[in-house]
């Protein structure tokens, strides 16, 4: 089947996709999340500007892109809240094709230069290392926090990267050992995924947890691990609801839950341009 290429609008630019990256949301997005998607998948590239209308500079430059199109004029945008705005788009997830595809637009506002010193192979993670980002910016983590990331998979270990640097008492714990020990040489220490080990774990709570495991189940091992007082970073979506959370048992522990999104774009690169990223 022929898709028709998209045209760049007015203040938007016209990016020829270079390398795409696969995010679990893609996967949730295909078993049915969000009621599912019908469209060009995909958020995570870098890509070239081909064209730019009334930006002729662009053109040619390597970029990555924030993927939330607000509208600007909203109660929210206004706010500052445009990633939330009541109109949005987002690429590749909701009224915008994304970039499984050749082309694909983007406001200008929305667009990065990447450095010529970081490959194309380190800046497609400036988006999920912007979600890691996020996390710090919303809950402010000191090295005297205790500190349980839960979960192996991408996003988790950039977080437990992005945590790590804040010299915070750091533990990631998840079920595989190969995707563990990319954070060997970090201050992280990890621990495989047991009924065994959650106990043990849940023996020191921590102060924050950082659920990024993809899977419902990590709920339940975020509220196992996390101290009376203490904070949940929920970083995963689901297709299904979940079932069964003792909202009861959050307010008396006074726990906060804090969902987490998208992130900061500049920190992200600037990470990825040290060569210091696992």
């Amino acid at each position: 089947m022929n898709y028709p290429d998209p045209v760049a609008q007015a203040g938007e630019a016209l990016i020829r996709v270079r390398l795409a990256g696969v995010c679990a949301t893609d996967l949730e997005l295909t078993a049915g999340y969000k009621g599912g998607y019908r469209g060009v998948m995909g958020h995570e590239f870098v890509g070239e500007v081909v064209a730019a209308p009334g930006a002729p500079q662009w053109v040619g430059r390597r970029v990555v892109g924030e993927i939330n199109i607000s509208c600007g004029r909203c109660d929210l945008c206004r706010r500052g809240l445009g990633k939330h705005c009541r109109r949005r788009q987002s690429l590749g997830i909701m009224g915008r094709d994304g970039a499984f595809a050749d082309y694909l637009t983007l406001p200008i506002a929305n667009l990065y230069a990447v450095p010529d010193h970081v490959r194309d192979e380190q800046a497609v993670f400036t988006e999920p290392l912007a979600a890691a980002f996020e996390i710090t910016a919303q809950v402010p983590v000191h090295p005297t926090l205790r500190v349980y990331v839960v979960g192996d998979g991408r996003l988790a270990l950039l977080a437990a990267q992005v945590l790590a640097a804040t010299g915070c008492d750091l533990t990631v714990v998840g079920r595989y050992a190969d995707k563990l020990a990319v954070l060997q040489g970090t201050p992280a220490v990890t621990c495989l995924d047991s009924e065994t080990a959650r106990a043990e774990l849940a023996e020191q709570p921590a102060d924050l947890v950082v659920e990024a495991t993809g899977t419902p189940g990590g709920f339940a091992t975020a509220r196992q691990l996390v101290r009376p007082g203490g904070t949940i970073v929920l970083k995963s979506t689901y297709v299904e609801a979940l079932q069964q959370v003792d909202l009861s048992g959050l307010v008396v522990d006074e726990v906060t839950v804090v969902g987490s999104r998208c992130g900061p774009f500049a920190p992200a690169l600037r990470l990825l341009g040290t060569g210091c990223l696992r």
